[in-house]
């Protein structure tokens, strides 16, 4: 038994009882990187900086560092991908509330080894309606929470917060944040907030390269613009190739 797992009371959830209280994942990115997507699934920011071959100097200062704006690289073959912004991030704050020794450049890089799902469509839907994010348009992924479990369970860890924002009050946040299912001190977390808030997110280490087959709708929204689908599980235009 780990440390962090010695810390917790009550730890752990089984995989058919997160998929019974959270069935649908959702994920969130730039629509501009809806073409990388679909060619090499949903890739950590730290994966898609080696995949599109960015110098080993520029993936440091994009890693180690809050982004204040959105950062826009392009692979050797043309394609474009949007590194998103970390605006609801403060060095200041985040430098309070760390623990076990982490610096804030260590945070930077733990978050930027993984691929996050919110576990409820409330918190989508916070970040979408984002003073931050509502002008832009983004493409939406909604995910089969089982489906991904079993190819991805093994890298897959939960946290009880939002891990990238010290908005407001922010929450302590060290080694432990990120807890496998087995070492996630769910019950007791669903006594103290309830099952909306007893998981925030629930993140993958490295990428999802096959997110397609989890996923049981694409949409792209916002900036003041209806909402379109790009891809719909079952339906006759449902396929990659033809989004």
């Amino acid at each position: 038994m780990t440390r962090c797992a010695r810390r917790v009371n009550e730890a752990g959830i089984r995989i058919e009882d997160l998929v019974k209280c959270y069935p649908r994942l959702y994920h969130m990115a730039a629509a501009k990187n809806l073409p990388s997507i679909k060619c090499r699934g949903l890739l950590s920011t730290s994966t898609l900086l080696r995949c599109f071959q960015v110098p080993e100097t520029q993936r440091l200062e994009v890693e180690t560092c809050r982004r204040p704006k959105s950062v826009e690289k392009c692979h050797p073959d043309g394609s474009v991908a949007e590194v998103r912004d970390q605006k609801p991030m403060s060095d200041e704050k985040l430098s309070k509330c760390l623990k076990d020794g982490l610096t804030p450049c260590e945070w930077y890089r733990l978050l930027n080894s993984k691929v996050f799902f919110w576990v409820t469509h409330r918190r989508l839907e916070k970040m979408l309606n984002a003073k931050a994010y509502r002008k832009s348009r983004h493409a939406v992924f909604i995910v089969d929470t089982e489906s991904l479990l079993a190819d991805c369970l093994e890298r897959v860890t939960l946290s009880p917060i939002n891990s990238g924002s010290t908005l407001f009050d922010p929450a302590p946040r060290g080694r432990c944040t990120f807890l496998p299912l087995h070492e996630y001190p769910f019950r007791l977390r669903r006594k103290k907030r309830g099952l909306r808030d007893a998981v925030a997110e629930l993140a993958v280490e490295h990428s999802v390269p096959e997110i397609w087959k989890h996923v049981f709708l694409v949409e792209e929204r916002g900036a003041g613009r209806p909402s379109e689908t790009i891809w719909r599980r079952g339906s006759a235009a449902g396929c990659v190739g033809s989004a």
